[in-house]
């Protein structure tokens, strides 16, 4: 791939209102959930804030924050220090953001894109997410 070309893919990339992300969205809220979106005020900017369970669910790629194990996680093979690099980097960002935020009381849940590529498996994904968010908030 020509460097115009990576340019231009990587430019299509957002990093709001993403596919997975508005269909766990969706999911939540035919759950009866109700939350509030990319907060600002809040470390890492959360891509889904639930404040009446303080808590606090990033919709990660698998590409992008390296999910283990899957096959979307893989390492392009030109310029493959740069990646590396910026892998880690998103990966401590991941981590301090995390760490903030439960610092401050918020309980921290992850939702990789592999988990929501369907409807079905996003509902799936959601009913997860709900059952535990409701039995922590006990």
């Amino acid at each position: 791939m020509s460097p115009a070309q990576r340019s231009e893919r990587m430019s299509r990339i957002r990093s709001t209102n993403t596919k997975p992300e508005v269909a766990l969205r969706k999911a939540l809220h035919r759950l009866g959930f109700r939350f509030r979106l990319h907060a600002r005020g809040l470390p890492g900017k959360p891509d889904i804030v639930l404040p009446k369970y303080h808590t606090a669910i990033f919709v990660h790629g698998c590409f992008w924050h390296r999910h283990e194990g899957c096959k979307v996680a893989t390492t392009p093979k030109s310029n493959t220090q740069f990646w590396v690099e910026k892998f880690d980097r998103n990966i401590r960002r991941d981590a301090a953001a995390i760490e903030q935020l439960e610092a401050a009381g918020w309980r921290v849940l992850i939702a990789w894109e592999c988990d929501l590529v369907t409807p079905d498996k996003a509902a799936a994904k959601a009913m997860a997410l709900g059952e535990e968010i409701r039995h922590a908030s006990r």
